[in-house]
């Protein structure tokens, strides 16, 4: 009995023995694929992050007739083009969700994300669309004189009456949230104006004379709770001397941009927006031109460097500055995406990361009025007058 009791003692240790070193040659060999995934993981993405296209395949093309009087522009991943007897979008492969007549003089537009508003300048109506459908008509019983959209279909409307400007802000079935007033003696005229992406915020660039100097206050008003406890929902003001706001806006919901003729302001809250930082070089510059989108806000300049037409200052969502990136190619439009930027004109495109590597620098192959990306990396859509052309860089 004790000879037996051994014998199964041994046979037990042994069976152990080779069940815990099956259990680590398995562990091994599932660290060794878990290492050889990650160590091809890394080098496809370095591959990805360090390849430079050359080339473009075409992937698709579809024909599209343009009226000659027809302006084209980028409205999410579709094509807005627009005239005065009407508006329609098309997508990349010719459909076309929808088709808005009109009858307008001078169109006053403006466009965040996927949403538009297009008015009549010192009309009386306002069409606010998305890619999918109109959202609302907007009838005024005065002189509509701007229009500025939230990516949510939110809007705001400046209205002038005599002495009085009216500023409505409207949600997207277009009833009435809001309705302040400006006037020239008092708050000044509304020179610029922004929705904050939510549509709870509002920034305004009012511009006034002041014993012989023009001023500027950029307000901000809110229009959720917070903004219940203000008078005129109005929750900051901030006063510039000798300067000149044309342009605010938003690069989130909690950070707003304010570009001016001697400086460059950033502006942080959700609720109460105050000034972050000041960019102060612009005062001896000339601003060109300003883009924005996905977080991102670019300040084009002549360039400081000989050897480059162009400079662009590119800020993050936070205010802060991305990097400064010179350039030749001529521009017609700029347009913001997560890891990169796309600068092009009718027949050249320069795509660039925001670690300043060059993707992409080279020609079409056809003319182009308008180049928008789509959801795969470095796959984009041209359109020019007789088609849309979905191509694939190489």
């Amino acid at each position: 009995m004790s000879i037996f009791n051994s014998r199964d003692d041994g046979s037990s240790r042994d069976y152990k023995d080779k069940i815990r070193i099956y259990r680590v040659q398995n562990l091994y060999r599932a660290l060794l694929i878990i290492a050889a995934a990650a160590v091809v993981a890394i080098i496809i993405r370095l591959q990805y992050v360090n390849h430079v296209y050359t080339s473009y395949t075409v992937v698709n093309t579809v024909e599209r007739t343009k009226a000659s009087d027809a302006s084209d522009m980028r409205l999410g991943s579709s094509i807005l083009t627009y005239s005065k007897d009407g508006a329609h979008l098309t997508d990349a492969s010719g459909n076309v969700p929808w088709n808005q007549t009109y009858e307008i003089q001078d169109i006053t537009m403006d466009a965040e994300g996927s949403v538009v508003g297009i008015g009549n300048y010192n009309g009386r109506d306002i069409y606010i669309l998305d890619e999918q459908r109109q959202l609302c008509k907007i009838s005024t019983t005065m002189p509509i004189r701007n229009v500025v959209v939230s990516e949510n279909g939110n809007s705001t409307v400046v209205i002038y009456d005599t002495n009085v400007t009216y500023i409505d802000t409207y949600d997207s079935a277009g009833n009435l949230l809001y309705s302040g007033q400006a006037h020239m003696s008092g708050s000044g005229y509304p020179a610029a104006l922004a929705l904050s992406p939510n549509g709870k915020m509002l920034a305004v660039s009012y511009i006034y004379v002041d014993a012989g100097a023009v001023k500027t206050t950029v307000a901000f008003y809110n229009f959720g709770p917070v903004g219940d406890n203000y008078k005129d929902y109005l929750v900051g003001g901030h006063d510039y001397t000798d300067t000149i706001v044309a342009e605010v806006g938003f690069l989130s919901n909690g950070c707003a941009y304010a570009v001016a003729d001697n400086r460059l302001m950033f502006y942080t809250g959700d609720e109460q927006p105050s000034p972050e930082t000041e960019y102060l070089e612009y005062a001896d510059k000339e601003i060109r031109s300003v883009y924005s989108g996905s977080g991102h806000l670019g300040i084009i300049v002549s360039s400081d460097k000989e050897e480059y037409k162009y400079r662009m200052d590119v800020y993050d969502a936070k205010g802060a500055l991305t990097g400064n990136f010179y350039f030749n190619t001529e521009y017609a439009d700029v347009f913001f995406e997560k890891n990169d930027f796309v600068i092009y004109n009718d027949a050249e495109c320069l795509i660039r990361t925001y670690d300043g590597k060059t993707k992409f620098e080279g020609s079409f192959d056809r003319a182009v009025g308008v180049m928008l990306p789509t959801d795969k990396a470095y796959r984009y859509v041209i359109a020019n007058d007789t088609e849309i052309t979905t191509i694939q860089l190489n």
